[in-house]
């Protein structure tokens, strides 16, 4: 143990001057003491610069947010290490064993996880997955002697899960199911045999140890980006022709006509977003375009028209040394709005194509891979509810130039 502890705070000092990121998620049988385990890592550790986040209970501030908002907070800054009783993972498992969900709707889910833990891997992180695993026979002796103790971490637990131990076949058939399913080789899951407990803890002590030398001595295998610029086009000119390329620039309204419809659509606003405060719905507002497209004014007329307590308005500039520390889309996720309320985006997560793209500040398989992963991230904030609007503004070059001049 001596040995283990010290190579481990040796291994976490070499972390600490990295950009890796270390995800390390706890699950497994109830009883099988996985609270026993993630406070002996913490003991072995430098707890500065380890965050522990359990999912037992649901706050008000996450149950208003999407489901995955509360786990990208939980996700450590480059060079530390999070761990994470049950992860993304505890949901799917109990929606299933609950009978809230068919295997279908799990597998779907499932499918989400994969390529979540994949996004993370892609951008440098290092997951690492534990089950612990108990025969049934060991478990209900084990929750037995906890059940005696009423100075058990277990028994002090605010919610035990259980239901779990009632139907243990049952409940392993469904693990099987998650872990045969999410079983990758960016991300395996390392099966812990519980039984014994000094086996246990120095197992996945040990485990931990090499997997973050792995990671430091060699990078992870990439998968190639699903999109790619190399495209195949024609050389005739017709084939080049985008969607902006078609855009009438020369619309104009009467300025008598524009007043006038401006304020018929500023009520209309005003009180569909009351609507949407009392459904509990919350609104996202993407607005992009070209330099001197009037993003700024298009949100201005936008938020004169409701209730400045309901909406919040965020510029996106050069990304901060914090932000710099995570995973680009955490910036983003952070300020996704709770249930009823608006958040208005001044250039966004697009930047990444965009901006970051032309200026150097992605490198060529970062923008390319971040396609799918913002598709992701969108499917994660329309299937949770929030209603998402994206704004393009675009003007002639001739007229852009006019405004700069302005």
């Amino acid at each position: 143990e001596e040995e283990l502890r010290t190579q481990l705070l040796l291994v976490q000092r070499e972390l600490k001057q990295t950009d890796i990121p270390v995800v390390v998620i706890v699950s497994g049988v109830e009883g099988a003491g996985k609270g026993e385990v993630v406070n002996r890592l913490n003991e072995w550790l430098d707890t500065r610069g380890v965050q522990t986040s359990a999912f037992w209970d649901e706050t008000d501030e996450e149950r208003q947010r999407p489901r995955y908002w509360r786990f990208w907070r939980t996700l450590p800054p480059r060079g530390e290490i999070a761990i994470l009783f049950g992860g993304w993972y505890l949901a799917p498992i109990e929606h299933r064993f609950g009978e809230l969900c068919n295997d279908a709707e799990l597998d779907a889910e499932l499918n989400q996880i994969v390529d979540f833990e994949r996004m993370l891997i892609q951008d440098g992180a290092l997951v690492v997955k534990f089950w612990f695993h108990l025969s049934e026979k060991d478990q209900k002796k084990r929750l037995k002697e906890l059940s005696r103790d009423d100075k058990s971490r277990w028994k002090m637990l605010p919610d035990k899960k259980s239901k779990f131990s009632k139907q243990y076949s049952r409940f392993e058939h469904v693990a099987e199911r998650v872990i045969r399913h999410t079983d990758r080789g960016l991300s395996p899951w390392y099966l812990i045999e519980a039984e014994d407990k000094r086996y246990r803890d120095l197992t996945v002590g040990t485990t931990l140890l090499h997997a973050i030398k792995r990671r430091l001595s060699e990078p992870p295998a990439m998968e190639p980006p699903t999109t790619s610029s190399n495209l195949a086009l024609p050389d005739a000119e017709g084939a080049r022709v985008t969607i902006l390329d078609q855009l009438d620039v020369s619309l104009s309204l009467d300025r008598e006509e524009y007043k006038t419809e401006l304020r018929r659509l500023q009520n209309e606003i005003n009180e569909l977003c009351w609507e949407a405060y009392k459904r509990e719905r919350s609104i996202v507002a993407v607005f992009e375009g070209v330099d001197a497209g009037g993003k700024g004014g298009a949100i201005r007329r936008f938020t004169n028209a409701i209730d400045a307590r309901l909406y919040r308005t965020i510029p996106i500039a050069a990304p901060t040394d914090e932000e710099k520390a995570h995973h680009y889309l955490w910036r983003f996720w952070r300020h996704i709005p709770r249930a009823g309320y608006i958040t208005l985006y001044d250039r966004s997560w697009y930047g990444r194509v965009l901006v970051e793209r032309v200026e150097g500040f992605a490198t060529d398989n970062e923008w390319r891979r971040a396609y799918a992963e913002i598709n992701q991230f969108e499917d994660q904030l329309t299937e949770s509810g929030v209603i998402l609007f994206k704004f393009w503004l675009q003007v002639s070059e001739e007229e852009q130039l006019r405004r700069f001049k302005d």
